[in-house]
């Protein structure tokens, strides 16, 4: 059974090595590919967010989070999350608790600013849950392996 905790301290390695591979492969995040661990542990654990992991039964970090207000001021009801995993399904169990976590803190909506195109498993993971393409930037994004393509702007009321 997998569970989803509040990040401490001690899981910065665990999420690192989760973060690492996904930054390095550029083709999700607009994230510098160089990122450093402490430049990429510190947005991810910013201040302005909550971070959390996905624990499965031995205890191994297996997937992180991060819930946060997707504006400040009169944009601060609607959230915005990033996910990463490092096993297939945990992304979809993540985004169920997030969705839950948004609501219980009080967010009337959940926003995806910049979803790859090219993401396709995203894509339809959050289509699945009820997420609206709102918005396409054309060409905003640089894949490695497939040059310009576009980001999509996710959204849905909670």
């Amino acid at each position: 059974m997998i569970r989803i905790r509040g990040a401490v301290t001690d899981d910065a390695d665990a999420i690192w090595a989760i973060l690492q591979p996904v930054i390095r492969a550029g083709e999700t995040y607009a994230l510098d590919r160089d990122l450093t661990r402490e430049a990429a542990l510190a947005y991810w654990s910013a201040a302005d967010r909550e971070t959390l992991v996905a624990v499965d039964d031995s205890g191994d970090v297996i997937g992180t989070y991060f819930l946060r207000a997707n504006q400040a001021g009169g944009g601060n009801h609607v959230a915005n999350c990033g996910y990463m995993s490092a096993r297939r399904g945990v992304g979809r169990l993540m985004a169920e608790d997030s969705l839950v976590r948004a609501r219980t803190r009080g967010f009337a909506a959940m926003q995806f600013n910049f979803v790859v195109a090219s993401n396709t498993g995203a894509v339809t993971l959050w289509q699945s849950l009820g997420f609206a393409v709102i918005g396409r930037q054309p060409d905003a994004f640089r894949h490695p392996g497939r040059g310009l393509v576009d980001a999509l702007v996710m959204h849905r009321l909670l």
